[in-house]
């Protein structure tokens, strides 16, 4: 794992957290992918930073990644609650289009891995009537087998062979950020998990309106379109963090007025 992670954030309960605009997300982004280096990228919501509490192992996948950015509002809110002034929400799928359109510029090439061979196409269709002169790398969607590490080096070298700059990861949370962090130093490109996003481009999934996305509701509107999968994970993910979160600030506190009390 790397151990000279670009960092300027919070922690928010066991993630560290970057705080960061559009611009400087996209901008770091577009140089790493220019270097080709071995780097990933996470985006980091309620569920996510719940699971550094309850997972070790992505505890450390998440808190070595290069960005780990703040997808979801309450995740944008406490940031700003310590500190990080007018924070944004920075989701997976925005900053996939956003620098999509930097790469279509400046001549960068993008591989897409994960998610499936129907997904794919509908992504390639937008993708060649939304940015025509963006250079596609490759496309794959992995049939996973952990018990097969040739098939895993197989999928190494297509991603490597093809030159792309940024792979864009597909496969869920948690399993997109392990699979970054256990390939990292071994793709040469960066990295960015992102989730629905290839569903979302793709037409597969319908998002949430922007009014809903503006007011922090994504993920209620989530929960709405599909109640038997998220609700009992919301429920859970979410009262998790509301307490996490309170009990963290709540033991700053008290840790900031012990040292005021200490001093002379």
């Amino acid at each position: 794992m790397q151990q000279d992670r670009w960092h300027k954030g919070h922690q928010v309960l066991g993630a560290l957290i970057d705080a960061l605009s559009w611009d400087e997300a996209v901008e770091r982004i577009v140089a790493w992918g220019e270097e080709r280096a071995s780097r990933y990228v996470c985006f980091c919501n309620v569920h996510s930073v719940v699971t550094t509490m309850l997972d070790p192992e992505f505890q450390t996948v998440v808190n070595s990644a290069d960005m780990a950015a703040p997808d979801g509002a309450p995740v944008a809110w406490a940031l700003r609650r310590m500190g990080a002034e007018g924070q944004e929400r920075i989701n997976g799928p925005d900053l996939m289009w956003r620098y999509l359109a930097m790469a279509e510029k400046l001549g960068q090439s993008v591989f897409f891995y994960g998610s499936t061979e129907e997904t794919l196409a509908g992504l390639r269709a937008n993708l060649n009537r939304r940015f025509p002169a963006l250079k596609v790398a490759g496309m794959h969607s992995p049939h996973f087998c952990d018990s097969d590490p040739e098939q895993d080096e197989a999928d190494i070298a297509m991603i490597n062979q093809s030159e792309a700059n940024v792979a864009f990861i597909a496969l869920g949370c948690p399993k997109q950020e392990k699979w970054m962090g256990s390939h990292y130093g071994r793709v040469h490109a960066t990295m960015i998990g992102v989730g629905a996003a290839f569903d979302y481009h793709a037409g597969v999934l319908k998002r949430a309106p922007l009014w809903w996305q503006q007011n922090g509701l994504e993920w209620l509107y989530r929960v709405l379109m599909e109640p038997r999968r998220l609700f009992k994970r919301y429920l859970i993910t979410n009262t998790l963090f509301l307490f996490g979160f309170a009990r963290q600030l709540i033991v700053a506190k008290l840790s900031g007025k012990s040292r005021a009390c200490a001093k002379p």
